[in-house]
């Protein structure tokens, strides 16, 4: 485990768009991948976000991103995204592939629900969920990224850095 002066370099990351506009955009890092101790976290607000295009979902959670990982303010070793990395076996990229082109750094996508042409993701049990969360990745293998997520801190089927950072992303602070 690093020293605790030294920076947490797992984070995980959201985005959420309130009703009146803009995006509130949050990360929650940690010095090792399980995120059993949350070393620091952020909360961006964005006043102006692009409008949601079909098949091009990152075009508008790319910038968001971009931000509140520029306010962490030290790289990062890896990143886990809510949704997919690519979406099909054939490496359609998803919001996860367009974050690991920017960052050089794996990413793993973590998604509650099964998207139709993502065959490849692989199913994670977590808990006593009877739904499986769906993994996928880029920069490291599907197979680790799975033992990533089902290693995650948290009793329940979404781990509890995921379910941080999204009640951070929804909060009214930022």
């Amino acid at each position: 485990m690093a020293a605790p002066n030294q920076p947490a370099p797992y984070v995980a990351v959201d985005v959420h768009y309130p009703p009146e506009g803009g995006a509130r955009a949050a990360l929650v890092a940690a010095r090792e991948p399980r995120f059993t101790r949350i070393a620091e976290d952020r909360v961006c607000w964005l006043p102006r976000v692009a409008p949601y295009q079909p098949g091009r979902f990152y075009a508008r959670e790319l910038p968001a991103l971009r931000t509140v990982l520029g306010e962490l303010g030290h790289p990062v070793s890896l990143v886990i995204i809510d949704g997919y990395v690519d979406l099909d076996p054939h490496g359609r990229p998803g919001l996860g592939a367009h974050l690991h082109a920017e960052l050089a750094v794996p990413v793993i996508g973590v998604a509650k629900t099964a998207f139709r042409t993502a065959s490849h993701a692989v199913p994670v049990r977590r808990g006593d969920a009877l739904r499986p969360l769906y993994v996928t990745s880029a920069g490291v293998s599907v197979e680790s990224a799975a033992a990533i997520v089902a290693e995650m801190a948290g009793p329940y089927r979404l781990p509890d850095a995921l379910r941080r950072v999204d009640a951070l992303a929804r909060s009214q602070v930022g």
